[in-house]
C-alpha cells in the first residue's frame, strides 16, 4: 500500500510541477523547447498515476500485473478506466501524449516555427507542439490524477 501512496504523490508532485512551468516559467521565458520539457513531465506524472491505479487494482485482486508495461497499461485502459470513470476522450489524449513522447525521443530533429515546436521523426512526419495543447495535456493528467485518488484515498 505504501508503494501506491508513494506513486500517487509522485504524479501529484510532478503534475504541480508541470503546471508552475506552464503558468509561471514558460510565460517569462518564452522558451518554446521548454514546451517540450512540460509534456514530458506531464507524461511521467500520468504514468506514476496509472502505476498507482495499477498497483491499487492488483492489491485487492481485479487485476492480474505482468512484466511487460504494454500488457499492463492495456489492462489499465480495459479494465481500470471505467472504473475510474476516465472517459474516452482522456484515454484518447493519454495515448496520444505518450506517442509524443515516443516521437520526441526518437526524433533526429525537432525546430521551432513561430508559436510551435515540431517534431520530426525519422521518415519526416511531423508533429506539431502548442502551447495550447500543452494546456490540455496538462487539464487531462489533472483530472486523471484526481479520479485516481477519489477511488483509491477512500
Amino acid at each position: 500500500m505504501e508503494k501506491i501512496f508513494e506513486n500517487l504523490e509522485k504524479s501529484e508532485k510532478t503534475i504541480q510541477t508541470a503546471g508552475h512551468l506552464l503558468y509561471v516559467t514558460y510565460p517569462l521565458v518564452r522558451e518554446k523547447k521548454l514546451l517540450l520539457k512540460i509534456l514530458t513531465e506531464i507524461k511521467n506524472g500520468i504514468a506514476n498515476c496509472i502505476n498507482a491505479v495499477l498497483q491499487y487494482e492488483y492489491l485487492y485482486g481485479r487485476i492480474r500485473l505482468s512484466s511487460n508495461s504494454k500488457i499492463n497499461f492495456k489492462r489499465f485502459l480495459e479494465k481500470c478506466c471505467p472504473r475510474y470513470n476516465i472517459s474516452e476522450t482522456e484515454t484518447k489524449k493519454i495515448i496520444k501524449l505518450f506517442e509524443i513522447i515516443k516521437k520526441h525521443k526518437e526524433s533526429p530533429f525537432e525546430f521551432v516555427k513561430e508559436d510551435k515546436v515540431v517534431i520530426l521523426t525519422e521518415n519526416m512526419n511531423s508533429e506539431t507542439i502548442t502551447l495550447e495543447k500543452v494546456k490540455e495535456f496538462l487539464e487531462i493528467s489533472k483530472n486523471v490524477l484526481q479520479k485516481a485518488k477519489g477511488i483509491i484515498l477512500k
